[in-house]
């Protein structure tokens, strides 16, 4: 809330006091961290080119204008450079496009100029293939495709209930044979239970897994130890054995017994040295001890994934209007042709995209008109853009130009602009006189 006082110029400002609700979500920790990137960093700069201003003049303070001088002579004598962006220009879609990325970004960034080949506008195709997850645009599909199966289902279960509501309201007002009134329950009952694997599969509660309640070992003969076959074959395997089972199956192990309680015992450990000198115990002959070897589940795999190289097919593609913006109002663009890398001259560039304003493109031997299409619509082009707007084109909207305030990354656009010529001039009214005259004498 801003105060004043009468006769005074004083002018208090008391700082705005938070909301309950957002002082009591920060608290509970509920504000969101947003995830976009700082657009007013990234796009700190309205136009690709860099600007030094002078010093400030405090008239009184003839120091200021001193330090005016020297930094007015210091970029004289010695000018800063100016960074330029080379680009092509192309006879198949009579635009312009650049390829490198660090240009492609800059143009972009500074002033959001033209757009990416592979993407909606902003040249973001390469990024997109970098990352392991999907991109924005299926993202979109995705949910898209979603909302349409939902609204689907949502109708079918809305006609469905409007069914049995019908055939509630006749069972209720209508006097029905019993028989026929247990029959529609029963069709009824039935289409519920056939409508079951629908709910689950929507995300409806699954019934409780089956339990496998484990059978009951067989019996083993007296005399004979659990597990000894297979202490056995791992012993043939790796060579290293282990201390075998000892647990016999005795009359405790018989159906029917109580198994005795067994005591509790030391065990030793040793060395895999000294496990190396153990002998088998089953063979009356000493088995020759055998080299430590790892077994088939413990040998470690590795695995190298090597990233797919990904080559950047993406360009950013400049129309006409947008390329003679920065190569004559600005200065920062060179324009070569595809076969060549000598850039063109303003004036060869001027003839060369009025040519190509037309489809398809006229030949050098017809003679440029004022009304070309190039020149109205550059004009239109030059005169927003030296206004502050960003221009963009509007093909998609059924316009010649969309107009934003900052650019795409902060708003929508402000205005929508259609270029329709005017021959209200005089200049015009003479041309058809002339005709007329040739016309005559003829």
């Amino acid at each position: 809330m801003t105060t004043s006082t009468t006769g005074m110029s004083e002018i208090t400002v008391h700082p705005a006091r938070p909301s309950p609700a957002t002082s009591n979500a920060k608290k509970a920790g509920m504000v969101r961290k947003s995830n976009r990137p700082n657009y007013n960093h990234i796009h700190r700069n309205l136009l690709p080119i860099e600007t030094y201003p002078l010093p400030t003049l405090i008239p009184h303070n003839p120091l200021s204008i001193l330090a005016i001088a020297l930094s007015y002579l210091a970029h004289v004598l010695r000018p800063p450079t100016r960074t330029t962006y080379n680009g092509y220009f192309s006879s198949a879609t009579s635009s312009i496009h650049i390829t490198d990325e660090a240009t492609q970004r800059a143009l972009w960034e500074m002033g959001f100029f033209g757009r990416g080949n592979l993407s909606r506008s902003e040249p973001t195709w390469f990024e997109n293939q970098k990352q392991v997850g999907v991109t924005a645009e299926e993202n979109t599909n995705k949910r898209r495709t979603e909302r349409r199966q939902f609204k689907l289902d949502r109708a079918k279960v809305e006609q469905q209930e409007i069914a049995e509501q019908m055939i509630k309201e006749v069972l209720g007002s209508r006097k029905i044979p019993r028989s026929v009134s247990e029959e529609l329950q029963a069709l009824i009952q039935q289409d519920k239970v056939a409508r079951e694997p629908e709910k689950r599969e929507n995300g409806h509660a699954l019934p409780p897994p089956a339990i496998n309640i484990p059978k009951e070992r067989p019996a083993l003969p007296p005399g004979t130890i659990e597990g000894f076959d297979e202490w056995k074959k791992t012993l043939d395997v790796t060579g290293l054995p282990t201390p075998p089972p000892t647990s016999t199956c005795s009359e405790s192990c018989q159906p029917g017994t109580r198994p005795k309680k067994l005591q509790r015992q030391k065990t030793v450990r040793f060395s895999p040295t000294t496990e190396a000198r153990e002998f088998d115990l089953s063979s009356p002959i000493t088995v020759p001890i055998k080299a430590p070897c790892k077994t088939p589940d413990e040998e470690v795999k590795v695995v190298v994934k090597l990233e797919p190289v990904i080559e950047n097919k993406e360009h950013l593609q400049l129309s006409m209007e947008e390329a003679f913006f920065l190569a004559y109002s600005l200065g920062v663009l060179n324009i070569s042709s595809e076969h060549d890398s000598v850039p063109f001259g303003i004036t060869s560039l001027l003839a060369l995209f009025r040519r190509h304003s037309y489809s398809p493109p006229r030949s050098l031997s017809v003679a440029p008109q004022p009304d070309d299409p190039f020149l109205l619509s550059y004009a239109v082009y030059h005169h927003y853009r030296s206004q502050g707007w960003v221009v963009r084109s509007g093909i998609k909207f059924g316009v010649d130009y969309l107009l934003y305030n900052r650019g795409p990354a902060f708003s929508h656009a402000e205005f929508a602009v259609i270029v329709l010529p005017s021959y209200t001039d005089d200049h015009w009214s003479g041309i058809e006189k002339e005709e007329r005259l040739t016309k005559t004498k003829k």
